[in-house]
């Protein structure tokens, strides 16, 4: 797998709070004209993305912000867990209580609480930028 794509709607809040996650900025550009219209099969396409990679390069997230055509919001705007299609991203932390008080100052919300999973994991889901569910895990044994 080379990355995973999120449409955001603000980009550089979407770079921030990932950057907080650990996660480094590879590069920015802005993509149009009628390589990317063919590519994602919509027309007028102009949007700027962002790649981002995790610290040992082995995989990354394209945020993305549409400028046309106008993003379509989905429905509900913030689905519950159990909803069809992609889930959710999960990071592995080193500490999960400070990485969700260093999150949450990027308007992270946690959806339950931290669980611990036997004496292995301490895990939890957070709502990210543009809704997403991003999952958290810090081995403890």
């Amino acid at each position: 797998m080379d990355n995973v794509a999120i449409v955001v709607d603000d980009l550089d809040a979407a770079v921030a709070f990932f950057t907080e996650l650990g996660m480094e900025l590879e590069g920015k550009a802005q993509i149009e004209g009628v390589y990317a219209d063919r590519t994602v099969g919509l027309d007028g396409v102009r949007s700027d993305i962002a790649m981002m990679r995790t610290p040992d390069g082995h995989s990354k997230l394209e945020l993305t912000k549409y400028h046309t055509p106008a993003v379509s919001d989905a429905e509900p705007r913030n689905p519950p867990p159990n909803t069809l299609g992609l889930h959710r991203v999960m990071f592995a932390v080193d500490d999960i209580d400070d990485t969700i008080a260093r999150l949450r100052a990027h308007g992270a919300e946690l959806l339950g609480e931290v669980a611990q999973y036997e004496n292995i994991y301490r895990l939890c889901n957070l709502r990210g930028p543009a809704g997403i569910i991003v999952a958290l895990a810090e081995q403890i044994g």
